[in-house]
């Protein structure tokens, strides 16, 4: 049975909402930091319904997004609770409230969509959620040159394992063919391509900066021909102007939400429009 969308949150659930945790908890210095628990709920056939949910939690401050399934249907994540009865607590007042009609509580450290599309990959699979795999030394690219992002050749030790870039890959590769509107009020240049990313990285257990600046800033520098999978490149007339960032997945690919509304999809970071505005790229996982 389909989700009913119902949008309007009552101001004392909000305050509820806050009190048990869903505001997240206080970002590092740096604008990264784990996620614990959150609510998902759903199923909704058509994304606009995810899409209209979403935003009428995020317009009540609390940091949603949504996603689909393996099995087409399109799910809504949202909140960052420190212990499991938290947010079970949260989600069954919403639940007491008939906001939503059932709830899942995703534990920290269980990454949606491991596992590479298959044939068939539109079927539900048995296991949706998979932990991750054992993390792997990373290997730091060699000194190549400028790679055509200005930046010293030497770079700082990124911050979680390489494993979890590739899955940050996979689990963006899973939105091409969406339509993804960032549902927020504080709507800025380039925000629709940076509330993409910050979904996939959520997705992953990594709670990154809202806007492109602040991502940037955020990432660890990467020379442009030591792109690994997961890292985020970044677009714009320069680094005080960022107005673009995708998600590189691999063979001079990235993916990213070209404009608002526009369906997810693939483009190549030597095409010529994006060659002239490349900036550079960060690193958030070792």
């Amino acid at each position: 049975m389909f989700s009913t969308f119902k949008p309007v949150i009552p101001a004392y659930l909000l305050a509820i909402l806050l009190l048990l945790g869903a505001d997240g908890h206080a970002a590092s210095s740096s604008g990264l930091n784990r996620l614990g628990y959150a609510i998902q709920m759903g199923a909704f056939a058509d994304v606009k319904n995810a899409e209209r949910f979403t935003a009428a939690l995020q317009k009540k401050g609390i940091e949603a997004f949504y996603f689909r399934k393996d099995n087409g249907i399109y799910a809504v994540r949202f909140g960052d609770f420190a212990t499991k009865d938290k947010a079970r607590a949260a989600a069954q007042r919403l639940v007491a409230d008939r906001l939503i009609d059932g709830f899942y509580i995703a534990p920290p450290h269980e990454i949606v969509f491991a596992r590479p599309r298959e044939s068939g990959w539109q079927k539900p699979h048995q296991e949706e959620i998979a932990p991750p795999r054992p993390a792997e030394s990373p290997k730091t690219p060699k000194d190549k040159g400028k790679g055509g992002t200005g930046e010293s050749a030497r770079q700082r030790p990124a911050r979680e394992s390489g494993d979890m870039g590739a899955i940050a890959a996979r689990t963006a590769e899973r939105f091409v063919g969406i339509p993804y509107r960032w549902g927020g009020e504080n709507v800025v240049d380039g925000m629709d391509c940076s509330g993409f990313v910050r979904a996939v990285y959520n997705l992953c257990g990594l709670s990154i900066p809202r806007t492109s600046r602040d991502q940037y800033r955020a990432g660890d520098p990467v020379l442009k021909d030591g792109l690994r999978d997961g890292d985020l490149v970044f677009f714009g007339s320069s680094a005080d102007s960022i107005n673009h960032v995708g998600i590189y997945v691999g063979n001079g690919r990235f993916v990213h939400a070209p404009r608002r509304g526009e369906d997810i999809k693939l483009s190549g970071v030597d095409e010529s429009y994006f060659e002239k505005r490349f900036i550079g790229a960060r690193r958030y996982f070792q």
